[in-house]
């Protein structure tokens, strides 16, 4: 299986979904605890969610494998990305939860945990980084969307009820605050939705690697409350409930990108 799915389109605007895959590598199944075995901190049917992207003409990028594999939005050298809060690590060993990945003395030794970087984060990231050159070739500048999503109650990662649209922009620094502003109003045009800028999410690895608004690539990380379009139960797909939140989405989307769009309106590319 390839390590991810590539879709090129015809904007400025490419899409990220680092935590969506399901598939494990071979003899992986067998090491998981039955807790982990189900998976339970995957951004659950993120693709299904933005089926709307090929409208707004993005390209996406979008991970095959499982989270467990390997981190896809940490640092190749598991560098943290909360200093002093709990987090999962490249290859997590834990839970978001804190209850551990692996059945007891099968964890990975440090050569796995090299060659899980080497064959799945690296291969992503190489192929993120030449779509956003291209892009920004064709474009005159890239807007990178990296889309997540998570359970709305995960006391060990952060206090109470997470909001339902959470925009992260490593506080300002990964996007012009044109783009920030564009796309925080539209998404607080959405009274149903509960939304916050840089809270408890203010951005992965892949928004602070890639958002170099002096380099013409803006960044941002969109966290979402499963709540919004999950049977919360089954972690089942709720199109009733996701109708309504594709509306919000793909108008802060878009509100983003047109904002892009004018700050480079007036440059010869």
């Amino acid at each position: 299986m390839d390590v991810f799915t590539l879709a090129v389109g015809n904007s400025p605007l490419v899409v990220s979904m680092p935590h969506s895959g399901l598939a494990l590598n071979d003899g992986l199944a067998e090491r998981l605890t039955p807790q982990a075995a189900g998976l339970p901190d995957t951004d659950w049917h993120v693709p299904q969610l933005y089926d709307f992207l090929e409208e707004l003409g993005a390209s996406t990028i979008r991970a095959n494998y499982s989270r467990y594999v390997v981190d896809l939005n940490r640092a190749p050298n598991n560098t943290s990305l909360y200093p002093g809060q709990p987090t999962t690590d490249l290859v997590p060993l834990t839970l978001f939860d804190g209850s551990p990945v692996y059945r007891e003395g099968q964890e990975p030794d440090e050569d796995e945990l090299e060659a899980r970087r080497t064959d799945y984060h690296d291969p992503y990231h190489k192929a993120l980084t030449e779509l956003l050159v291209e892009t920004r070739m064709e474009h005159g500048f890239a807007l990178l969307w990296d889309a997540h999503s998570i359970t709305d109650e995960v006391p060990r990662l952060f206090d109470g009820i997470l909001p339902d649209l959470n925009l992260g922009t490593v506080g300002g620094e990964s996007c012009d605050p044109t783009i920030e502003r564009a796309a925080l109003k539209a998404m607080m045009d959405h009274e149903e939705y509960a939304s916050i800028v840089n809270g408890r999410f203010r951005g992965g690895f892949i928004t602070r690697a890639y958002g170099r608004p002096n380099q013409n690539v803006h960044a941002v990380q969109m966290e979402l409350a499963q709540s919004a379009y999950l049977d919360m139960e089954t972690k089942a797909f709720d199109e009733t409930k996701a109708a309504v939140l594709r509306v919000a989405l793909k108008d802060t989307m878009a509100a983003a990108l047109r904002a892009a769009e004018i700050m480079y309106s007036g440059e010869v590319r």
